[in-house]
């Protein structure tokens, strides 16, 4: 019988592969971003690629995290989240943002943003509905689209001229993205990869669609707490007439230096968050125990611990820009997140996959190739983005190392 098995398989190859796989994971590749880490750690290199940090979470909160464990909350929270942490989050969305939320029937904790957008998309989009997506985006969006059954559908943001600083985006293309199919639009501020810090002006330009369109705002606002050059951030739900009509994204891992822990949320109008628990229940079950309750103590930490964060990461960009700048990369500095888009058109190679093979095993920098974060890879074969959430000695190294490039043009 297991001849008779193998012999059919080999008979017809193709045809065994194809019936297994889903037609969806056709439409994306696994994350370019978590690649260049393992590229990384294959050649050396300094890992400017992937956005975590390289130093010490808050000993405040890992303390938290530790009393967690040693008082057995260790088994599962309740599904949507530990009634501290809920609590935590609708006080502070309170204090940051003006925004009243009941934390029993508005906020679902997820493991990670990531699950919050996942599960967000899957309980609200149908076939045949369409995501409109600011490009360059976060790369999980658009395969995250496309396994809620949405179609995504995308308007650029275009790079800052010469003598400019802002990621802009023009607002024909942008009202021709949404029609009678739009289900949702998702919205990056601060922005992963460019930085970009959406305005008000901007964000009421995004309101009157919705409101027009009837469309759903999902808000990814992660890097809330990282801004620079007086830049404000400003929640969509704060709008008038946004607040049943968002679902707003956020979690711990930038804020307080823990990526790895895992523990987001999404907050949203009760009949919406009760579609989102639903999909969260089956597909994750529930968010770590202790870290949550970690978390609700990382919530609870002085004014001056964000601004001591922001401080923290403007020095780091200032520190990382002039090497880059130095080496012949043309920066566009962001006014949010931890991340600097860049252009490599001095450096002469045809696209930006083979220039970061050549950065990682020759130079013994890892970047991430531009193109991961559009829809058409040529739009971003001029580009490059590094992460500066590092510390001052990987910096260091990077800029050591960094000097070994020469411009071609």
């Amino acid at each position: 019988m297991a001849d008779a098995i193998t012999s059919q398989q080999n008979a017809h190859p193709a045809m065994q592969q194809k019936q297994f796989l889903s037609d969806k994971v056709e439409h994306f590749t696994e994350s370019v971003i978590r690649e260049m880490t393992r590229q990384a750690m294959l050649y050396g290199a300094v890992n400017l690629a992937q956005g975590f940090p390289d130093f010490a979470a808050p000993a405040e909160i890992k303390q938290a995290a530790r009393a967690a464990i040693e008082g057995d909350v260790n088994q599962y929270a309740i599904t949507w989240g530990a009634k501290n942490l809920r609590n935590a989050i609708a006080r502070q969305m309170g204090v940051w943002q003006g925004i009243t939320v009941d934390p029993e029937k508005e906020i679902t904790v997820c493991c990670g943003s990531t699950e919050a957008m996942i599960s967000t998309l899957l309980a609200v989009c149908n076939a045949g509905n369409e995501v409109v997506i600011f490009e360059p985006f976060y790369e999980n969006y658009g395969p995250d689209s496309v396994l809620s059954g949405a179609r995504p559908r995308f308007v650029k943001l275009r790079p800052p001229a010469r003598d400019g600083r802002e990621w802009t985006f023009d607002e024909k293309e942008l009202r021709a993205a949404f029609d009678k199919h739009t289900k949702a639009i998702i919205l990056n501020t601060p922005n992963n990869p460019t930085g970009k810090v959406f305005t008000r002006a901007e964000l009421e330009l995004i309101r009157d669609l919705c409101v027009e369109f009837d469309v759903l705002a999902i808000t990814d606002e992660i890097y809330e707490h990282i801004l620079y050059d007086g830049t404000e951030h400003i929640s969509m739900a704060s709008l008038e007439g946004m607040r049943e009509r968002t679902v707003t994204i956020n979690g711990m891992s930038k804020t307080y230096s823990v990526t790895g822990w895992r523990v987001g949320w999404a907050v949203g109008p009760e009949k919406i968050t009760n579609a989102i628990r639903k999909v969260h229940d089956f597909l994750t079950v529930g968010a770590p125990a202790p870290l949550q309750e970690a978390g609700a103590a990382a919530l609870s930490l002085p004014a001056e611990y964000y601004a001591k964060l922001a401080e923290g990461y403007r020095v780091r960009r200032d520190h990382l820009i002039p090497v880059l700048e130095t080496a012949g990369f043309r920066c566009f500095p962001p006014r949010g997140a931890y991340y600097v888009m860049t252009d490599i058109s001095a450096f002469g190679f045809d696209d930006d996959v083979e220039f970061v093979r050549y950065l990682v095993k020759e130079i013994g920098v890892a970047a991430v190739p531009g193109s991961s974060f559009y829809r058409n890879p040529r739009d971003g074969e001029r580009q490059v983005r590094f992460a500066f959430c590092k510390k001052s000695e990987t910096l260091d190294a990077a800029a050591e190392r960094l000097g070994k490039l020469r411009a071609r043009n």
